[in-house]
């Protein structure tokens, strides 16, 4: 026990050390990141009421209570009680702006081993961690991209966004963006959105590369800028694309795809309903369209038409001469078409076409034929030659109307009779070329244009013409009109005679082409058909268009016009890419054909919500490798004049060959092709052929056979027909000339001419040359007979040589006599003798000997040779040095009492 004094003391001091130290209940810091420096509001100061006394009075410290508290209190002053609070590391705001922890105060007890010391009550602390501005702005992407379309402006191209990995608000914000990339129609806004300031134009500019860099609130740039990519696209307007506006086509080469690529651009349109035409133009080619361009004729009988077929307009020949003049359409590479001005028509020649003809009958022309005047304008026209003008019956246009006059003979009964028959159409006077077909078995007439039937809307009657044994005249172009005759009793109001000849009236203008008449027999639709289709066109799979959802293909008759309608974009677009052109011809005209695709779409409202143009091109037949054709054999050879006379005659082309060849312009080689030929003219050169005593004649039967047509005249002959090259060769064989009256005559010559396509293609002019070799009939020995044998025997392979070919004649053993081998010794004896010493005097004296060796053998063979005249042909004995020099045999004529008499050349 302590003493009284000392354990009142006690006492009095622990009443005074009962208090524990005070701080504030909460207090709220900010220390900036990357420093360790916290500011308190209130400040850190804790309170003891056991002061001034030490120890009890003071304060020692502080404690933080909380885990991983990134702080840590220090005292300053135990007296007063001041602490502060530190960071232990670098704060990243970052990680975590803000901190709450709880702090405590003791004081340092009863003495300085801190007995019995006081807390304070635990004081909440926030702390506040203030961002520093250490980071810049990054994108979110490292490029963007756009895509617009030109003439627009746009409120937001496209968006451009950056982020700061900054903890506040003033450093994490970005406050503005820039576009780096000077002079450009572009801005943008605080919130980065770009858009053009002016309308772009793709034509201008296809893309544009803008460099974007963006900031802060603190100011910071962007570490590294932005890419922006913005592309330029045209105004979308619904089009057909990958559509090839010049599109080849070589010969030959079958058909060819027009639009392998093509697709329709909609523009995001949705689509229902789709519907394209697709049209070649070929009306400017030949007759519209490349057709085969053989005759008229033969082009009937290609298409398997019966014979009676008149041609009146054909191409000018020999035979066919009346169309020589007639002005054409420049239509070498493709048809042969005449042209009418109104001031120059033909006369058909007589006995072409019959003067009656037999019904039925056809008449089909090609015409192409603008608008007109009040004029009729005729076609063609039979009437009277002479006196009364009457018009027995006439194809003419009138207003653009097409008629028919048809005047019966003289009947019985002289009641009205259908005489005229109308058609009023458009093809009249378009200016295209259109064919027309009239199929005539009285009383009615059937008329087909382009193959489509047409019923005439008028038929007028009249009577019967009265009988009459006036000659007609046939005319295209006009109508024959006599002067001195009455009015045309078919007509009330008489035509003025206009134009360039006083008998003709009612001029046509415009062209004509294959004008033909076929007598017996109508015209079947199938030939019509043929006649008209056409060798070009558009062509489709049929195999593809049942897989694809296509509700409707079209074409027009000569495939130049196609129609499709579907659902299916995709399949629409599928079968166009398998549209294709094809032209069968071998030799197809070449040249631009125009081609346009015509669309109409629709959208769900079955309304028409866009307008798609037109895509235009043209397709480019390339010029074929044009056929040379080459006629060669024996051009030059003699024969007797009995085989001229013989009722065989002699063969003009026995090995007469045809060839065709084209040129291959890679290689520059010659290439033999095969092809048709359709005419082939024998012509003579130089006087006409005289009738009364010469002809050129073939075999009609194997003509025929070959289905080939012949004419002839006084100047030639005519082969015609589409045949293969091998079957003309075969027919020209047969060609053989006769001569029943050759006294006077010394040689002909022939000339020979084929072609293909009506003249487009020509050969080379063959020119054959005969020589005719005439020969005496001599009185013959009685001694002959020794020598006759070895004679014959010699001669009769012997041969007549000019210009290389073989001119033997097998008939002259017969008659030369066989002393004729002395005289040719003699002549060939002199002839060597007078080249080798060329001398008079030597001459002179080797024709001593020489008449000396002749007397001798006269004597000695005893034989007669009064009035005797031997024809000797020394080219025989000399060969080719001599005749190679000169191309007309040489004949040496001798009497064998005298010297040499005179050469004569036959």
């Amino acid at each position: 026990y302590l003493p009284i004094p000392i354990r009142l003391s006690s006492c009095i001091l622990g009443a005074f050390l009962s208090h524990k130290p005070w701080i504030e209940t909460t207090y709220h810091g900010i220390v900036t990141e990357n420093d360790d420096k916290v500011l308190l509001d209130p400040p850190l100061i804790a309170l003891d009421k056991d002061a001034p006394l030490r120890y009890a009075g003071e304060i020692c410290g502080f404690r933080i209570h909380g885990q991983n508290v990134p702080f840590e209190a220090v005292m300053l002053d135990k007296s007063t009680g001041e602490g502060v609070i530190r960071a232990k590391d670098k704060l990243d705001c970052e990680l975590q702006k803000e901190h709450t922890f709880t702090i405590q105060a003791y004081d340092c007890g009863e003495g300085p081993d801190g007995t019995n010391m006081k807390k304070s009550h635990k004081a909440t602390v926030h702390i506040q961690v203030n961002d520093v501005n250490e980071y810049s702005p990054v994108f979110k992407e490292k490029s963007y991209k756009a895509t617009v379309i030109e003439g627009k402006k746009y409120d937001s191209i496209v968006k451009v966004e950056a982020v700061d990995a900054d903890c506040s608000f003033q450093f994490s914000q970005i406050c503005s963006y820039e576009i780096v990339t000077p002079d450009v129609p572009f801005t943008i806004d605080k919130d980065g959105n770009i858009k053009n300031t002016e309308k772009l134009n793709y034509s201008k500019e296809r893309m544009y590369k803008l460099t974007v860099t963006a900031y802060d609130c603190g100011k910071n740039r962007a570490s590294e800028d932005v890419l922006v990519k913005i592309n330029i696209k045209p105004t979308c307007k619904p089009s057909w694309q990958g559509f090839n506006k010049r599109i080849e086509y070589e010969p030959g080469t079958g058909s060819l795809a027009l639009f392998p690529s093509i697709r329709l651009e909609t523009c995001e349109e949705p689509i229902t309903s789709i519907q394209a035409s697709i049209e070649l133009e070929t009306n400017h080619i030949g007759k519209g369209c490349d057709r085969d361009t053989y005759s008229e004729k033969s082009l009937h009988r290609l298409c398997g038409a019966s014979t009676g077929t008149v041609e009146l307009l054909p191409a000018p020949s020999s035979a066919t001469n009346w169309t020589v003049g007639l002005p054409t359409d420049n239509g070498h590479d493709s048809d042969q078409v005449f042209e009418f001005n109104g001031t120059q028509p033909i006369k058909v020649p007589e006995g072409v076409v019959s003067t009656s003809l037999k019904e039925p009958f056809t008449i089909s022309v090609w015409m192409r034929h603008g608008p007109g005047g009040r004029e009729k304008e005729t076609i063609l026209c039979n009437s009277d030659k002479t006196e009364m003008n009457r018009h027995h019956y006439s194809l003419y246009v009138h207003n653009c109307r097409l008629v028919l006059l048809l005047r019966q003979d003289p009947t019985e009964s002289e009641n009205y009779k259908p005489a005229e028959f109308h058609w009023k159409l458009d093809q009249v006077c378009d200016k295209e070329w259109h064919h027309y077909v009239l199929n005539i078995e009285f009383p009615a007439v059937a008329l087909f244009v382009d193959g489509a039937s047409f019923e005439p809307f008028l038929v007028t009657e009249d009577y019967p013409l009265h009988a009459s044994k006036i000659e007609t005249q046939l005319t295209i172009g006009a109508c024959w009109q006599d002067l001195s005759g009455h009015d045309n009793d078919t007509e009330t109001v008489s035509e003025p005679l206009t134009g360039g000849s006083a008998r003709m009236a009612q001029y046509f203008r415009g062209n004509l082409a294959g004008l033909m008449i076929r007598s017996g027999k109508l015209e079947n639709k199938k030939v019509i058909d043929c006649l008209y289709t056409c060798k070009e066109g558009l062509d489709v799979q049929q195999v593809l268009l049942k897989n694809m959802s296509i509700r409707q293909v079209e074409f027009n008759p000569n495939q130049s016009s196609l129609t499709l309608e579907g659902d299916d974009i995709e399949s629409f677009e599928k079968v166009m890419q398998h549209i294709s052109y094809l032209n069968s011809r071998q030799f197809p005209t070449p040249g631009i054909r125009h081609l346009r695709v015509t669309t109409t779409v629709k959208c769900f409202n079955e309304e028409t919500c866009i307008s798609v143009p037109d895509a235009e091109g043209y397709v480019m037949v390339l010029q074929p490798e044009e056929p040379k054709i080459s006629l060669s054999g024996i051009d030059h050879f003699a024969r007797g004049a009995a085989e001229f006379e013989s009722t065989e005659g002699v063969t003009l082309f026995p090995e007469l060959r045809i060839v065709s060849t084209i040129t291959l312009q890679e290689t520059v080689v010659s290439e033999e092709i095969m092809h048709n030929l359709d005419m082939c003219e024998v012509t003579v050169v130089g006087d006409d052929l005289d009738g009364d005593h010469e002809s050129l004649e073939v075999d009609l039967a194997q003509v025929q056979q070959r289905g080939l047509e012949i004419s002839s005249s006084n100047v030639g002959m005519v082969i015609t027909g589409v045949n293969t090259m091998a079957n003309y060769e075969q027919v020209l064989h047969l060609i053989r000339y006769r001569n029943w009256h050759t006294e006077a005559l010394f040689d002909r010559k022939f000339k020979l001419v084929c072609s293909e396509l009506n003249g487009r293609y020509v050969s080379n002019d063959f020119k054959v040359e005969v020589n005719v070799i005439h020969t005496a009939n001599p009185m013959e020995h009685v001694n002959n007979a020794m020598w006759q044998p070895q004679f014959i025997n010699q001669v009769k392979h012997a041969s007549v040589d000019l210009s290389g070919h073989n001119l033997a004649n097998t008939h002259q053993a017969s008659v030369v006599p066989s002393a004729a081998t002395i005289v040719i010794v003699v002549c060939v004896s002199f002839l060597v003798f007078m080249i080798i010493l060329g001398v008079f005097r030597i001459r002179a004296a080797h024709q001593r000997t020489m008449r000396d060796q002749e007397n001798g053998k006269e004597n000695e063979m005893d034989w007669d040779d009064s009035a005797l005249t031997i024809t000797v042909n020394p080219m025989e004995v000399l060969g080719q040095q001599i005749e190679s020099r000169t191309r007309t045999p040489q004949y040496c004529f001798f009497n064998h009492n005298s010297d040499i008499m005179k050469g004569h050349s036959t």
